[in-house]
């Protein structure tokens, strides 16, 4: 496929557009800093400036296109993960203009350019426990795609916009889009870097839900929902399948869940549910951190 990747030279992006590539697919990447990839061009956009958005929407994917003589090809999916990436990096009201203007700015010019299946970047905290002023527990375990989206920073605010602006222009324009609420994302290098800081003090944890997403991981899931067309509008948590500290998960329960219902038969082995991606779009996880520390 010929994919327009908006975010490409981010933490989570660069390892995306790896994953894709090696799945043949072409891209070209829309951001404001270059990736650096000698097999993918870095258009230079603002994605709250429309204009530029729809210039770079129509745009060569690189200079070999030129070759052809035939126009400028057409995208076949847009991946959208650019954005302000976290709280407490510009000013609140800032982080929620660049998110939800951006967001809007891409899935409207997807739609008029005629594409067929938008890609988008949403978050775990949508569910409201990262970014919480104090400890705020999930109202049950394990957190599916299900529980209550109602956080209170600016960040997890724009995203619940940006899944209300996704399903909007679904359902007016019929085309396939899905939202992925992102765990927080490990690098290979992040669990050698890490991790043993998150064994000997899982508190480090807690606002993540313990859980996380192995950015190759990530990579599958994006190519999982290019692969599968016809689902409307859809969102899902991704995730790996364990816990991000060596604890268990009635020790974790025990130790800060007391009270909290547990929504499955058996106690889970994540409390980030990514059962439903599994079960709709055939995604499993092939990297956990015990692959790679002792």
């Amino acid at each position: 496929m010929r994919i327009l990747f908006t975010g490409g030279s981010g933490k989570a992006g660069k390892h995306c557009i790896d994953y894709l590539l090696a799945q043949g697919h072409t891209l070209l990447n829309l951001d404001q800093v270059e990736l650096g990839h000698p097999r993918v061009l870095t258009r230079l956009a603002d994605i709250t400036d429309a204009g530029q958005v729809f210039d770079v929407m129509a745009s060569y994917a690189h200079y070999d296109e030129l070759e052809t003589g035939a126009g400028v090809p057409s995208f076949d999916a847009v991946v959208h993960f650019a954005a302000v990436p976290r709280l407490l990096m510009t000013s609140d009201n800032e982080c929620y203009r660049v998110n939800t203007m951006g967001t809007y700015n891409v899935i409207d010019a997807a739609i008029k350019m005629g594409i067929k299946k938008v890609i988008f970047a949403s978050s775990e905290t949508t569910y409201a426990v990262c970014f919480a002023d104090g400890e705020l527990k999930p109202e049950y375990l394990p957190i599916d795609e299900e529980h209550p989206t109602v956080p209170q920073d600016s960040y997890a605010m724009s995203k619940v916009v940006n899944e209300a602006t996704a399903k909007c222009f679904q359902r007016r324009s019929g085309i396939d889009i899905y939202g992925l609420r992102i765990n927080n994302v490990i690098e290979p290098h992040e669990y050698e870097a890490n991790f043993p800081a998150y064994m000997e003090n899982p508190d480090l944890r807690r606002r993540n839900i313990f859980s996380y997403i192995d950015a190759r991981d990530l990579g599958q899931m994006v190519q999982k929902c290019l692969e599968t067309d016809g689902l409307g509008y859809e969102v899902f948590n991704v995730s790996n399948d364990d816990h991000s500290v060596n604890l268990s998960s009635q020790d974790i329960i025990d130790r800060y869940y007391q009270g909290v219902p547990i929504k499955t038969p058996n106690v889970p082995d994540s409390f980030y549910s990514n059962e439903k991606a599994k079960r709709m779009l055939g995604y499993q996880p092939q990297h956990a951190w015990r692959d790679y520390l002792t």
